[in-house]
C-alpha cells in the first residue's frame, strides 16, 4: 500500500534490559535471550528496593552527555532519567532514518511520548524544602517531550501521553494520526520506562500480579504474573508517499491503527474481552484489511493467567476464520519483562525489524502452552520457533492495553518493493567521497572516529561512496569535524583508525569549526593553462562537465570552434593567446558554478588580468553572454598584435626592479613597463624581447633571478595600444553594472565601490599593470576571509598570497591544483572547507548511483558524566554537593540547589570577573575549569530565563553594588562571562541606578 492513509516506519532506536541500540534489540529476540536479572547495585540507595528484587534492568541509567545538548550540571542531575535516555534516542534514531537530526531544526517534526508517570518524582518531590526550578521542570511529565522538541527545536506538536500500558503505543497512533492530517510532516514516536522505586511492583503483588521471579511468561502455562523491567524506544515516522520520494530506508509500513477504552468493565484495573476485540477490529477497517490476512500479532502478553486468557479469547473473536495458518501470537515480554509505559513501542520496534529482516522471533516460555486459551480453535498459534515469512506482503498486528483500560492496536505491513532502474555509472574507476565525523568535543570526535572506524572495518571492501553519502546526509557537522577522503571502505576504515589512534594524524583532517569562514575566490590569469587542463575534473565530476559544456556553448558562436574540445584533446593551442584566454574562462566559469553547486559561495573575489572576466559573471557585474564576447574580443585582438614581445617574471619587490629599469639606458626604459606587482620579491615586467633580454641581464648583474613567462606577447605594456581603443568599441556595447558581492580591483589595488565595470575599464584593465598584492591586502581587511580557494587550472595565485604573509589561519585550497587534477582534489577541497565550518550541499560530489544510504552506527555519546542521586531524609544535614560534572558512581551529582554554596573557585585577578565567575559556577554546577572569560553564556553553558534570574540572584549576594541593576539591564550583556563582568565592573564603578 502506498496510498494517503499509509505510514512509514523510517527510523528507530532503542535502549532494552541488555540491548542497547536496534540491532543489539534484534540479535537479542533472535537468539531468545533473557534480560531478566538483579538490581543493579547503584540503583538501591535510598529507594526502597531491597536485594531480592528482580526484573529487566538497563544496567546504567545514570550516564547522560549533557554537554552535547548544552544542559547544565545542576539542570542534568535534576532532570528525570527518563527524559535524558530519550533524548539520546530520538538522536540516534533521526540519525537512522538517513537525516542529520539538526537539519529538521525549526520544522513542524512532531514529537509524541508515552510515559507511565514519573518516579523520578516521587523521589525527589516529596520534600518540599529541596524543591528547584530544574526539579520542577526535572520532574514534569510533559518534559519527556518537550525536551526533545526543545533541544532539537522542533516546532511540530509535542505531547506526553500517559494511559498506563499502552501509553506508547497511544504515542504512535497519535502520531500516525498527525502525519495523516498534515499537522507534522516528521514525527518521532516512543516510550520509556525506568524502575526507581519498588512501589508499583507492591502494587501488583497485592493485586496478585506480580511474578515471584520476576518474569513474564505470556500464554505458558507457567505464566504467574508481571516482571517489572526498564525499556525506551523511539521510531521516525513519516507519510510513506514522502519517505519514498525522498528515498529513505523503510522498515515497515503502519497500515492503521485504533484506540479505545473498556468503559466500565468488572473493576477499572480489569481488563476487557469485548472493548479489546473491538480495538483490533477497529484498526483492521482502518488498515482496510480481514484478520485472515494478518500473519502474525505482537500481543500485550503480560504473563498473568487472567490477562492472558481474556486476550486470547478476543482474538480468537476475530481470528476463528477459514485461513491457510492460523495466526501466530507471542510477546517480546518473555524476553524482556514488562515495560509498562514503554511496552508498545517495544512491540512495535520488535514487528518493524521482524518484517524488515523477514523473520518472526520465537516467544520465550512458549514451550509449555497454557491450554486454558484454546489457541488452536480460536485460530491462534504460540510462536513456539522462528517463523519465516514468505515472499509479498506480510501483515501484522501489535497490540497494548492499559491497567485503567486504554486499549491500542496497530496494523503494519511489509515495506513496499520499490523498483529502481539501474543509474548508469560513467566511471570505470571507485570515485572519491569524502566522510564526515564530528563531535562536540575533541575527545567526543576521536571516539566517533573510534566506532565508525570499527563499524567500516567491519563491512567487505567495496566503494565507500555511499558510506560517505550516508555521512553527509546523517551527521550533523558539530563543532569539531573530521573530514577523510577515501575510494573504498577499506582504505576508509584504515583512515579513521589512524586518526582516532594517533592525535597528530587526526590533527590533518580535523578542525575546530567555529563558524562557516568567509571565503575569497581567486581567478586565476594568463600563463597556468596547460593541455589538457582539468580533463580530469571533467571525467569526474558531472557537475564541472555541465558548466565546461555551458561555457563552451556560450563561447563557440564567437571563437568559431569548441575550446572544451581543445582542452580535452589536449592541444597545445591552448598557449595561444586567442585560444588561452577563452579557455582560462570557461574553466575558471566551471570551477565557479561547481563549487556553488557545492554550497560554496564567494563572499568576495578578486580576478588576475584575464581572470577579472570570470570573477565579474561570479560578482553578477557581467552575464555570461557579454562575458564570453568580451573575451574573445580580447584574446582576438591581443593575438593580432605584433610579435616581438614577451613577459619577464623578476624575483624581486616593484621598487627594486624600478630601481633596476632606472639603470639603463631610456631607449630601454621606454620599452619595458611594470606588468603586475604580485607580492613581496615577485614582479613581472613586459616589453619588447630585446629589452627584455637587457633587463635580465642587469637583473642578473644585481643578483636578482628572473624568468621568461612562456606568453606570445607583452601584456599590460604600451605595446598592447594598438588593440585598446577597437576593444574599448566593443565593450561599449555591454550592460556592464557595479558588482553585487566585494570585488577586489588588480586594475586599481582596491575594493571596488558603487562602479560599474565599464568600457574604460576594461581598456585600462588590458594596459595597466596587475595589481595584485594591493588588490588582495584590500581584500583581506576588508573581508578577513578565513578561506581563500583559487580559481584556475593550476595553484598559482595561493602560491602568490602564501608569501604575502597572511594572518594565521587562512586556508589555501584549490580544486583542481594542475595537470592531473580529478574528482579526488575537488572533493578534497570541500573536505577542507566542511573541517573548517562550511556545510557544503553534498550531491554534487556523487553519481545517483551512490546517493544510497547505508547504515551507520549512531552517534557515541559521552559516558563519563553519571547524574544519579538518592533523596537525602529529611532531617539529615544538608552538605555541599559534589561537583556533578566529576565521574563517579551513585551520588556523583545532586539536583539539590538548596544548602550551603561549593566554594568559589579560584578566579582571575579581576574580583568582578571572579564573583561572576563563582556565581556560574553554583548556578549551573558547572566544573571551574570551564568557566572563564569566553565562555558563553548560552552556546556553552545553555542558559535560560531561569537561571538568569538564579544568576542575579548569586551576583547581587556576591557584589551587592549591584543590586539595583534590573534584568532588562544586563540581559545584552549576557553575551559572555566577560561581557557580564565588565558590564558589572563599570555599573559598581560609575555607581549606576536605575
Amino acid at each position: 500500500m502506498t496510498g494517503a492513509g499509509a505510514v512509514a516506519v523510517v527510523g528507530m532506536d532503542c535502549v532494552f534490559p541488555g540491548a542497547v541500540g536496534a540491532e543489539s534489540y534484534w540479535e537479542l529476540l533472535v537468539r531468545g535471550g533473557d534480560s531478566i536479572g538483579e538490581l543493579p547495585a547503584g540503583r538501591r540507595e535510598g529507594t526502597g528496593f531491597d536485594a531480592s528484587v528482580r526484573g529487566g534492568f538497563i544496567e546504567d541509567i545514570a550516564t547522560f552527555d549533557n554537554d552535547f545538548f548544552t544542559v547544565s550540571p545542576r539542570e542534568a542531575a535534576a532532570m528525570d532519567p527518563q527524559h535524558r535516555l530519550l533524548l539520546q534516542c530520538a538522536w540516534r534514531a533521526l540519525e537512522d532514518s538517513g537525516q542529520s537530526p539538526a537539519a529538521l531544526a525549526g520544522s513542524d517534526t512532531g514529537v509524541f511520548v508515552g510515559a507511565m508517570g514519573s518516579e523520578w518524582a516521587q523521589l525527589h518531590m516529596a520534600d518540599h524544602s529541596r524543591v528547584t526550578p530544574q526539579l520542577g521542570a526535572g520532574t514534569s511529565s510533559c518534559m519527556a517531550a518537550n525536551r526533545i522538541s526543545y533541544h532539537l527545536d522542533l516546532k511540530g506538536p509535542s505531547l506526553a501521553v500517559d494511559t498506563a500500558c499502552s501509553s506508547s503505543l497511544v504515542a504512535v497512533h497519535l502520531a500516525v494520526n498527525s502525519l495523516l492530517a498534515g499537522e507534522c510532516d516528521t514525527a518521532l514516536a516512543g516510550g520509556v520506562n525506568l524502575v526507581l522505586t519498588p512501589a508499583l511492583g507492591r502494587v501488583y503483588a497485592q493485586m496478585g500480579l506480580a511474578a515471584p521471579d520476576g518474569r513474564c511468561k505470556p500464554f505458558s502455562a507457567d505464566a504467574d504474573g508481571i516482571g517489572r523491567s526498564d525499556g525506551a524506544g523511539t521510531v521516525v515516522l513519516r507519510r510513506l508517499e514522502d519517505a519514498l520520494a525522498d528515498g529513505q530506508r523503510v522498515y515497515a509500513v503502519i497500515r492503521g491503527s485504533a484506540v479505545n477504552q473498556d468503559g466500565r468493565s468488572n473493576g477499572v484495573t480489569a481488563p476487557n474481552r469485548w472493548s479489546q476485540r473491538e480495538v483490533v477490529a477497529a484498526a483492521y477497517r482502518r488498515a482496510g484489511v480481514t484478520p485472515d490476512r494478518i500473519r502474525f500479532i505482537e500481543a500485550h502478553g503480560t504473563g498473568t493467567a487472567l490477562g492472558d486468557i481474556i486476550e486470547c479469547a478476543a482474538l480468537g473473536e476475530l481470528h476463528a476464520v477459514q485461513r491457510p495458518e492460523p495466526c501466530a501470537i507471542g510477546s517480546v515480554k518473555g524476553n524482556l519483562g514488562h515495560t509498562e509505559g514503554a511496552a508498545g513501542i517495544a512491540g512495535l520496534i520488535k514487528v518493524a525489524l521482524a518484517l524488515h529482516h523477514r523473520l518472526v522471533p520465537a516467544s520465550r516460555h512458549a514451550a509449555r502452552e497454557n491450554p486454558q486459551l484454546r489457541l488452536a480453535e480460536r485460530g491462534l498459534s504460540l510462536l513456539k520457533a522462528p517463523l519465516r515469512l514468505p515472499a509479498g506482503e506480510v501483515l501484522a498486528g501489535v497490540s497494548s492495553f492499559g491497567m485503567g483500560g486504554t486499549n491500542a492496536h496497530v496494523v503494519l505491513a511489509g515495506a513496499p518493493r520499490v523498483r529502481r532502474a539501474p543509474a548508469r555509472r560513467t566511471r570505470t574507476a571507485a570515485p572519491v567521497g569524502v566522510f564526515t565525523v564530528s563531535g562536540n568535543t575533541p575527545e567526543a570526535l576521536r571516539r566517533n572516529l573510534a566506532c565508525q572506524a570499527e563499524a567500516v572495518a567491519r563491512r567487505p571492501r567495496g566503494d565507500a561512496a555511499a558510506l560517505c553519502w550516508t555521512s553527509n546526509q546523517v551527521k550533523t557537522g558539530l563543532g569539531y569535524r573530521a573530514a577523510i577522503t577515501a575510494r573504498d571502505t577499506t582504505e576508509l576504515a584504515t583512515a579513521l583508525r589512524a586518526a582516532a589512534d594517533d592525535a597528530q594524524l587526526r590533527a590533518g583532517i580535523a578542525d575546530r569549526a567555529w563558524h562557516p569562514p568567509a571565503v575569497g575566490f581567486l581567478f586565476s590569469g594568463q600563463g597556468v593553462q596547460e593541455p589538457g587542463m582539468t580533463a580530469g575534473l571533467y571525467r569526474d565530476s558531472a557537475a564541472y562537465r555541465r558548466h565546461l559544456d555551458e561555457a563552451d556553448a556560450a563561447l563557440a558562436p564567437h571563437l568559431g570552434g569548441s575550446v572544451r574540445d581543445l582542452i580535452l584533446g589536449e592541444d597545445p593551442a591552448v598557449h595561444r593567446t586567442g585560444w588561452a584566454q577563452p579557455a582560462l574562462f570557461a574553466v575558471g566559469y566551471a570551477l565557479w558554478r561547481t563549487l556553488g553547486d557545492l554550497g560554496v559561495h564567494p563572499d568576495a573575489v578578486l580576478g588576475h588580468s584575464v581572470g577579472e572576466f570570470a570573477a565579474a559573471v561570479a560578482a553578477g557585474a557581467l552575464t555570461l553572454e557579454d562575458a564570453v564576447r568580451l573575451i574573445a574580443v580580447r584574446a582576438r585582438l591581443m593575438e593580432e598584435l605584433p610579435e616581438g614581445g614577451g613577459m619577464l617574471s623578476v624575483r624581486a619587490d616593484a621598487a627594486d626592479a624600478r630601481e633596476v629599469l632606472g639603470t639603463l639606458p631610456p631607449a630601454t626604459r621606454r620599452a619595458v613597463a611594470v606588468a603586475a606587482v604580485n607580492g613581496p620579491g615577485s614582479t613581472v615586467l613586459s616589453g619588447a624581447l630585446e629589452a627584455l633580454d637587457t633587463v635580465a641581464a642587469a637583473l642578473r648583474a644585481s643578483g636578482v633571478r628572473s624568468s621568461r613567462l612562456r606568453v606570445s606577447h607583452a601584456f599590460h605594456s604600451p605595446l598592447t595600444e594598438p588593440a585598446l581603443d577597437r576593444f574599448a568599441e566593443s565593450a561599449a556595447g555591454v550592460a556592464c553594472t557595479a558588482p553585487r558581492i566585494p570585488f577586489a580591483s588588480t586594475r586599481y589595488g582596491r575594493m571596488l565601490g558603487d562602479e560599474p565595470l565599464d568600457a574604460a575599464y576594461w581598456r585600462e584593465q588590458a594596459r595597466e599593470p596587475v595589481l595584485f598584492e594591493a588588490a588582495l591586502d584590500a581584500l583581506m581587511t576588508d573581508l578577513m576571509p578565513g578561506v581563500l580557494i583559487e580559481i584556475g587550472p593550476a595553484p598559482q595565485l595561493v602560491q602568490l598570497a602564501g608569501r604575502t604573509g597572511l594572518p594565521g589561519g587562512v586556508r589555501l585550497l584549490h580544486p583542481a591544483p594542475g595537470i592531473h587534477a580529478g574528482g579526488a582534489d575537488l572533493a578534497e577541497t570541500v573536505a577542507a572547507l566542511y573541517r573548517c565550518g562550511l556545510d557544503p550541499h553534498w550531491q554534487e560530489l556523487y553519481e545517483p548511483a551512490h546517493r544510497t544510504v547505508e547504515r551507520l552506527v549512531p552517534y557515541a555519546f559521552a559516558t563519563e558524566h553519571r547524574y544519579w542521586h538518592a533523596p537525602v531524609p529529611r532531617a539529615a544535614t544538608m552538605t555541599a554537593a559534589p561537583d556533578p560534572v566529576a565521574p563517579g558512581g551513585p551520588g556523583a551529582a545532586s539536583p539539590a540547589d538548596a544548602g550551603p554554596a561549593a566554594p568559589a573557585p579560584r578566579g582571575p585577578e579581576d574580583p568582578v570577573l571572579g564573583a561572576v565567575i563563582a556565581a556560574v559556577v553554583e548556578v549551573g554546577g558547572y566544573d571551574p575549569a570551564r568557566v572563564g572569560h569566553e565562555t558563553r553564556f548560552y552556546a556553552d553553558l545553555g542558559f535560560d530565563s531561569v537561571m538568569i534570574m538564579q544568576l542575579k540572584d548569586r551576583v547581587e549576594s556576591k557584589l551587592p553594588q549591584t543590586g539595583s541593576a534590573t534584568v532588562q539591564q544586563i540581559l545584552p550583556a549576557l553575551r559572555t562571562v566577560g561581557s557580564l563582568a565588565a558590564f558589572l565592573g563599570e555599573w559598581i564603578s560609575v555607581g549606576a541606578t536605575p
